[in-house]
């Protein structure tokens, strides 16, 4: 019986390992088609679009607050400061997987790779990618209108997509990315909505005493 269960741990060790290269040789052989075979007059553009990421994310949550403080639009603020929390929390949940994965550059491990960006961290997740799908998710969920939602999921995706075509990113780390910046979004979302509840009740239950 012991044989047994050590040959069946044994299968499943390999069976692992195999899905692992297997996994890998698509991430490399996807990345050397968009790569190597890409339409370098367009390498300006995707390096303008790649570097609007950080830009963006950042000027969104100022602008809206700045514009909810203004008019003095209380709600309009909460939807700042939400867009922000989100960035804040896509930043930590990326950074921390970026030193736990340290997975090498595909231009470090495979020299065929055109490196046309800057990417000097772990590859995985893509930090540009799931912070512009922060953006994204956290503006769709802030402003629920088609106008909105299209263009920032475009923009996202395009930056996803040009951190693979400058070869700074396998699709794995891209894919990890828009994962993680949409969660990101989510969960800022549920929590604002569970700590105003909280806030509710609690005005509620102190009338109630009075």
């Amino acid at each position: 019986m012991k044989n047994i269960i050590n040959s069946i741990v044994l299968i499943l060790f390999a069976l692992f390992f195999a899905n692992i290269a297997k996994a890998q040789n698509f991430d490399i052989n996807e990345l050397r088609e968009i790569n190597l075979e890409r339409n370098k007059t367009l390498d300006p553009t995707f390096k303008l679009i790649t570097n609007s990421a950080s830009p963006i994310s950042i000027a969104a949550p100022l602008l809206i607050y700045s514009v909810g403080l203004l008019n003095k639009d209380v709600d309009l603020k909460k939807k700042g400061i939400f867009i922000g929390e989100t960035f804040l929390v896509n930043a930590v949940i990326t950074t921390a997987l970026k030193y736990a994965v340290k997975r090498d550059r595909p231009f470090v491990t495979y020299p065929d790779i055109e490196k046309m960006s800057s990417g000097g961290s772990g590859s995985f997740p893509s930090g540009h990618t799931s912070e512009a799908f922060a953006t994204a998710t956290s503006l769709s969920l802030a402003f629920p209108k088609w106008y909105v939602i299209a263009p920032s999921f475009i923009w996202a995706s395009a930056v996803g997509y040009s951190r693979m075509d400058l070869g700074v990113h396998y699709p794995s780390d891209v894919a990890a990315g828009a994962i993680i910046g949409a969660g990101s979004a989510y969960l800022s979302y549920k929590l604002n909505k569970w700590i105003n509840k909280k806030k509710q009740k609690s005005v509620l239950f102190d009338g109630q005493k009075e």
